[in-house]
């Protein structure tokens, strides 16, 4: 047997994790590709059918959507596809393949595919590339859904540690969080969509391990400390008690800092600074006690999408924002409008390929192009908060006509559902993240049409200082404590207490104690963190002065260097002995 190795790796999320490992080999957006045994070709067809059902289905529904919006002619594309997929020569073949060469379903429909294309891709003329398309394109929808359920479909049961080429979200949500220990990749950003799912989820994981896939197999033990960076593969005996210690020792610290937890975060000579948690799914309610927190300071609803095999209607999303609304009661929610795009994908909506997805089209500005989704969006939000502190956050605003345009859409879908006897809250706060840089420039003309600013801190950083945040060649550059940074937040927060408008941070920046501490004295109102980081957080502020805390902010903003700024709050660490 190999002997025990240690790995140093980059941490993205702490904590401690022991077991057994299921390796995800398949990288981002490769279609995944296995043998099958022949009494297994029975189950693989199974799963193609159900899968061109699905796929069926969701074409259904979008007709029926663009029909309703803009007439039947427009629809029929649609109805074209649906009979696409029950040409039943086609699903012979695809089936036929599985037989022959005993491949997975998605093999199989990826190769029928690349022949439709081939076929009609010598030939020349807009017209028969559109018909390619035509052909094609459902049977991408195919392959979607077969891909949004074949990674559960692998990784068995039990409790795992897994391990990826990539970190991705659609690897942290790949089996359910009951059953995930800890995450390992052999690359991914510390600052990540995926890297902020591990830390939400109070996940330990580690990334940059190069090499990492060709020395694992399925099922061996490893030891995974979130905090050092490190992977230990087939730890001894010894390794495992002294590994089991020290999680007892974290456990243990823990609990002690969740027993002063519901204690608001107040300073002794009068400060205060509010401490919400981000969640993406009403299961995040199984890892933090609401009595902890001040709210829900950022609910990704973008999640709630990805967990389905189709857009969520009206009625369900209803469902999801009033159980989140009701979990809280009386504290505040802020539901944050769909924020897809980048690294976040929904598999069963088709998004432009783009050259560089960071800048591409994401966020509001898939909202304010779909229009229909944020309507969607917007009734079940405003019909779930009567009677319940309702926010809604705007997510890669950029500019005051995207605010307006989407004040008017706002406007017009309450004036709806009075008008259809829904009874609807007379106020309900509408506020901007602060994540594109342009809105640093424009805060004196955008504050006036907004009732509160959020700084997502995680894509400001990477739009501030042009490092693509999930790009592993310049993710060493991405620095949240560049003096740029700083002074930007010093900037939004003195614009927003200005205009009287409460202002937070709901970016990575925020689980940091020391950094915490440091958004006080800048004048935040509130952070809001992963559920993990709260009873850190606040026992931080009760730690200090808001005095002292100014005194941090005073001597932060004077820093030359990212040198300088994590020496700083290196100091504000360890009296906090963090």
């Amino acid at each position: 047997m190999a002997r025990a190795r240690t790995i140093h790796g980059t941490s993205v999320s702490p904590g401690l994790a022991l077991g057994p490992v299921h390796v995800v080999r398949a990288a981002p957006d490769a279609v995944p590709h296995w043998s099958v045994a022949e009494e297994d070709v029975p189950a693989e067809i199974s799963r193609l059918r159900r899968a061109i059902a699905v796929a069926g289905d969701e074409l259904l529904r979008r007709q029926r959507l663009v029909a309703e919006q803009t007439g039947e002619r427009d629809a029929q594309i649609f109805a074209v596809h649906r009979m696409i997929l029950q040409d039943p020569s086609a699903v012979r073949e695809v089936e036929d393949a599985l037989r022959a060469d005993r491949v997975n379903a998605e093999t199989a429909v990826h190769q029928l595919i690349g022949k439709l294309e081939q076929t009609l891709r010598p030939l020349e003329g807009n017209s028969v590339r559109s018909y390619s398309a035509d052909l094609s394109d459902p049977w991408r929808e195919v392959l979607a859904a077969l891909m949004n359920v074949a990674q559960l479909e692998q990784v068995g049961q039990g409790k795992v540690i897994l391990a990826a080429a990539v970190l991705t979200p659609q690897v942290v949500t790949s089996v359910e969080r009951e059953r995930l220990l800890g995450i390992v990749a052999e690359a991914g950003g510390r600052f990540s969509h995926a890297a902020v799912l591990a830390r939400a989820f109070g996940v330990p994981c580690v990334v940059g391990l190069p090499g990492l896939l060709t020395r694992l197999e399925q099922g061996m033990q490893l030891a995974v400390d979130g905090g050092r960076g490190t992977v230990e593969l087939r730890p001894s005996e010894e390794a495992i008690v002294d590994f089991e210690e020290r999680r007892a020792r974290l456990e243990e610290r823990r609990a002690s800092l969740a027993e002063r937890a519901a204690e608001p975060a107040q300073t002794t000579d009068g400060g205060a600074l509010g401490v919400s948690v981000n969640i993406e799914s009403l299961r995040d309610f199984d890892i933090f006690d609401v009595s902890h927190s001040d709210g829900i300071g950022l609910c990704r609803t973008e999640f709630l999408y990805m967990e389905r095999a189709q857009f969520p209607s009206e009625e369900e999303q209803f469902r999801m924002y009033r159980r989140v609304l009701e979990r809280m009661a009386p504290k505040p929610v802020t539901l944050r409008t769909l924020d897809i795009g980048g690294d976040k994908r929904l598999p069963y909506f088709q998004t432009p390929k783009e050259e560089n997805p960071a800048l591409g089209w994401r966020g509001l500005r898939v909202s304010l192009e779909w229009q229909d989704l944020l309507r969607v969006q917007l009734r079940a939000a405003l019909r779930a908060g009567v009677g319940r502190d309702l926010r809604i956050l705007l997510p890669m605003v950029a500019s005051l006509e995207e605010v307006e345009a989407t004040r008017r859409i706002f406007d017009g879908v309450r004036a709806s559902l009075l008008e259809q006897g829904w009874e609807v809250e007379s106020d309900v706060p509408v506020g901007i993240m602060v994540e594109v840089p342009s809105v640093l420039f424009c805060l004196d003309t955008l504050l006036p049409k907004v009732d509160f600013v959020s700084v997502g801190t995680n894509d400001l950083v990477q739009y501030l200082l042009a490092v693509d945040r999930d790009n592993p060649w310049v993710s060493k550059l991405y620095e949240p404590h560049h003096p740029a940074v700083i002074r930007a937040l010093a900037n939004v927060a003195q614009a927003s207490r200005a205009a009287g408008k409460p202002c937070s941070v709901c970016g990575d920046m925020a689980d940091d104690p020391a950094t915490a501490v440091l958004l006080m004295g800048l004048g935040y109102d509130s952070v809001s963190v992963a559920p993990y980081f709260l009873p850190e957080i606040k026992y931080a502020v009760r730690r200090t002065t808001l005095a002292a805390a100014e005194d941090l902010a005073r001597e932060v903003l004077a820093q030359d260097t990212v040198e300088g700024v994590k020496r700083s709050l290196a100091v504000v660490r360890e009296r906090l002995h963090f």
